[in-house]
């Protein structure tokens, strides 16, 4: 018998294949044409299938905030039902599954057709918070067993509000208790996983600081008895086997399916045995999109393209991003628009932000609802936290490792910052401050100049300053900032912040003041 286990994960509500920086577009990802990849695996099966959902998709594209915030009522159901046309057999919840809150969350689990796993994220009485821990599917009388975990790491980064009564448990540990269990149970136990990997697979490397964020090599080497491992959360496009255990992770967007065949005989106890097994992963690129399921969603297609086109204000000057890495090393119009949003909606006179993602074109000289969400492309809210000088100059320093001093004297990027996931998100810039980096300096001693207001920042001074709400809680590995130093927040939507902002000033000036500067000297 030859089993075909196909796994999605991380495609955030990308379901057109468009990043929808325009209305009309041909990008080489998308639900619609993983529809089409699954159903195509399927019909050329000669064995079972097994389709797995991995996580993160309610959250992630200006579709999904526009379901979660501007549809009139919070409803994930339409998203549930794009899962609900591709016959997934189980589901996995993903770390952005929380961002819209728990009652969202549960929303979109009621709504869909196919039991959605964690079993390491407990209510008060320790059981699994949203149903099940794992499912055991029968396929042609093979039973197989799928764990659902995910990443442990959720605290860090999510609003505490929608994390209210929830344990988060180590996927590794929780993974030892129930694998054996499961082993008695099933022929084959899979294991479904919304985290990735600490270390290099194939070296052991470590590629990370060990945070628990994620978990996936110690699952390989720790854990006896899995018979599949399927990864998510990093975006990375993985397939390979490590220790005779087929490993997939299938990307970002639905840019790949990931796939693996195993071989399965039934030996003379009547036991089913794992002969061979192959890992791969199957690209989307090509793949025409769901013409059924884009017809049914036409009317969901047509209502976001309209939000979207939807003039907010105007630009006096050039605020458009030609290249990111510059947009980072010297302050940028668009930026400095941001740190304006931020301290107007909070009341301080210190701001920080980064620029999130490499996509991003800046504003146009009419700036639209488009515009707004794909340069800033997270649901983040703000809080103002109660910090030190020696605070600040510690993120300051955490972020200055972006930095790369290159050999011609230019700045470059930290390639840590780029592999084995791209990080830009975790570079922040800020106002209200004057400071200068030495990229050439060691990371951990950049920072050269250090002043508020003229004066040089001490190690006891106190400032508040506004951060997004993932950094305010120390996302991103930023220890210096944590939930006990928050003072105060703004519940709002950043994309709602911005479009307030414009309502009030809707003609902006491409402008900044160039208060930080990144040397190589």
């Amino acid at each position: 018998m030859k089993l075909i286990i196909l796994a999605t994960s991380d495609m955030h509500g990308y379901i057109r294949p468009c990043n929808f920086s325009t209305k009309v577009q041909d990008e080489p990802f998308g639900a619609l044409r993983v529809a089409t990849v699954l159903k195509q695996e399927k019909q050329t099966a000669s064995g079972p299938v097994l389709i797995i959902e991995n996580g993160d998709f309610i959250q992630g594209s200006p579709l999904t905030y526009y379901i979660a915030k501007h549809r009139g009522e919070m409803k994930p159901d339409d998203l549930s039902n794009v899962l609900n046309m591709m016959d997934y057999d189980v589901g996995v919840i993903g770390n952005h599954e929380f961002n819209y809150g728990e009652d969202y969350l549960r929303q979109a689990i009621s709504a869909a057709h196919y039991p959605v796993l964690s079993a390491n994220i407990l209510n008060e009485v320790g059981q699994p918070a949203f149903g099940k821990a794992y499912e055991i599917i029968e396929k042609d009388g093979l039973k197989i067993a799928v764990l659902g975990l995910t990443t442990v790491y959720i605290p860090n980064w999510e609003h505490p509000d929608h994390i209210k009564k929830l344990t988060f448990k180590s996927a590794v540990e929780t993974a030892k208790i129930l694998v054996p269990q499961l082993r008695e149970l099933a022929d084959l136990v899979v294991v479904s996983y919304h985290g990735g990997f600490e270390k290099n697979i194939e070296t052991g490397e470590i590629t990370e600081p060990l945070t628990g964020e994620n978990e996936g090599y110690r699952l390989l080497t720790e854990v006896p008895g899995i018979d599949v491992l399927i990864t998510g959360h990093q975006h990375r496009l993985i397939a390979t086997k490590i220790n005779g255990i087929p490993v997939i992770q299938p990307g970002y967007r639905g840019e790949a399916v990931g796939k693996i065949v195993l071989t399965i005989e039934k030996n003379a106890d009547n036991a089913y045995t794992v002969t061979q097994s192959e890992a791969s992963l199957v690209t989307t690129a090509t793949a025409i999109p769901d013409a059924a399921m884009s017809e049914k969603l036409a009317n969901l297609f047509k209502e976001v393209d309209e939000w979207l086109d939807q003039p907010l204000g105007r630009v006096e000057g050039d605020m458009r991003i030609k290249d990111p890495h510059a947009v980072r090393a010297v302050e940028h119009p668009y930026i400095a628009f941001i740190q304006k949003v931020q301290m107007d909606a909070t009341g301080t006179d210190i701001s920080g932000t980064a620029l999130f993602v490499n996509e991003g074109k800046g504003f146009n000289e009419t700036i639209t609802m488009r515009n707004v969400v794909t340069n800033y492309v997270y649901p983040n809210t703000l809080a103002v936290l109660r910090v030190t000088g020696e605070d600040l100059r510690k993120a300051i320093e955490q972020s200055a490792a972006y930095f790369k001093a290159e050999k011609d004297g230019s700045v470059g990027i930290n390639p840590d910052f780029i592999d084995p996931k791209p990080q830009y998100y975790n570079y922040d810039m800020y106002e209200g401050i004057d400071y200068v980096i030495n990229a050439k300096r060691p990371i951990g001693e950049r920072v050269v100049e250090l002043k508020y207001h003229g004066k040089e920042i001490k190690p006891e001074d106190q400032l508040d300053i506004t951060l997004n709400q993932y950094r305010a809680v120390g996302g991103g590995d930023y220890p210096m900032f944590s939930a006990d130093k928050i003072i105060r927040e703004n519940q709002k939507d950043m994309s709602e912040l911005i479009a307030d902002y414009l309502v009030k000033h809707p003609v902006i000036k491409a402008e900044t003041n160039q208060n930080f500067k990144v040397i190589v000297e």
